[in-house]
């Protein structure tokens, strides 16, 4: 750490909390591009794959950003429901036949939050992994393009439309043109009964190909000098499109500000403003690039605890990187 700048008191304070946690798994810090601290814990290993959640809504949007490039998208405003012609007939709302993938991108299709029981009963609990009637069947709960909702079926929408458009599935097209150029290997990806990989979570990666993705984001879309996304979509991506963008405007005691962008978050803590990649359970991959740091953690996904029950834990994690970068002084 101290031959990139920083206080190696600051890491290692890090790591000594990190080991109160039960169910973190690693916690990698980077700096000017170095791997510069590295821990493991619990069950955590560097080989160690678990679903990361929602994570993998950034890897989905990154393939939406690659899709667009090879031309297998057209726009971001192509219409959502041109890539379901089966469900056309089907729409009631006419409000539904305006989602763009701009909207679905951006959180703003107007279907309703995670948190509702629209998710809970008909989806998490139900055993129906069939998720695309319902861009049918859920209501929307604001007009498309106006109102940020976190919604997990959007980013569904959003995968099986990329693996539509460019005629795959997500896993061998994120393998080829994401992975491999990164010289990294997708551990795996969770499909639907259709045969589509979710485009909201359970994508298997480790933590060090984790961190590879957080540098790909921090260097314009450049792995080792191959352009892998292109630079306008990484830029496209980190704006912030919305603000206020979760339930409440903080995570843990942290993490204020939350905003999105395409499929991913900002966000302040202390004097630091940051980008950041976060699935349930505390998987987290946080750039800040004003000090040209990355910061990732993986942990337990808690796929046994219910949702509510697991917050804790994850605001455990949240508070211990959230700590780590009030400390970091400014550049």
């Amino acid at each position: 750490p101290a031959e990139q700048g920083l206080d190696p008191m600051l890491v290692a304070e890090v790591y000594s909390n990190a080991t109160e946690l039960e169910t973190i798994y690693s916690v990698l810090v980077i700096k000017n591009g170095y791997l510069i601290a590295e821990g493991y814990f619990n069950d955590g290993s560097i080989e160690q794959l678990s679903a990361r959640h929602s994570a993998t809504k950034s890897y989905t949007s990154a393939l939406t950003g690659i899709a667009l490039e090879q031309g297998c998208l057209t726009s971001l405003d192509q219409k959502m429901i041109d890539f379901f012609p089966e469900f056309a007939d089907q729409i009631v709302d006419p409000r539904k036949e305006q989602i763009t993938i701009r909207h679905l991108l951006q959180m703003r299709a107007g279907y309703p939050y995670d948190s509702t029981d629209y998710y809970s009963d008909i989806l998490y609990l139900s055993g129906n992994w069939s998720w695309l009637p319902h861009l049918v069947d859920f209501p929307l709960t604001s007009d498309p393009g106006t109102t940020v909702n976190y919604s997990s079926l959007s980013s569904h929408i959003l995968g099986v439309i990329v693996q539509r458009a460019c005629d795959t599935d997500l896993m061998s097209f994120a393998q080829e043109h994401l992975f491999s150029p990164m010289d990294a290997e997708l551990g795996g990806w969770t499909r639907d009964v259709d045969g589509y990989n979710w485009g909201w979570g359970e994508i298997y990666v480790t933590a060090r190909n984790m961190a590879k993705f957080g540098l790909l984001y921090s260097n314009d879309g450049v792995y080792q000098g191959q352009q892998i996304i292109p630079t306008g979509w990484v830029d496209d991506s980190l704006q912030t499109y919305s603000d206020n963008a979760w339930v409440t405007n903080k995570l843990g005691r942290h993490f204020n500000d939350l905003g999105y962008g395409y499929q991913w978050w900002s966000g302040r803590a202390g004097d630091h403003q940051f980008n950041f990649v976060w699935g349930h359970g505390g998987q987290l991959i946080v750039l800040l690039e004003e000090l040209d740091m990355i910061i990732v953690t993986t942990a337990n996904p808690l796929n046994e605890i219910p949702p509510a029950d697991g917050w804790k834990y994850e605001k455990q994690i949240c508070n211990l990187v959230g700590e780590f970068i009030k400390s970091l002084p400014g550049e």
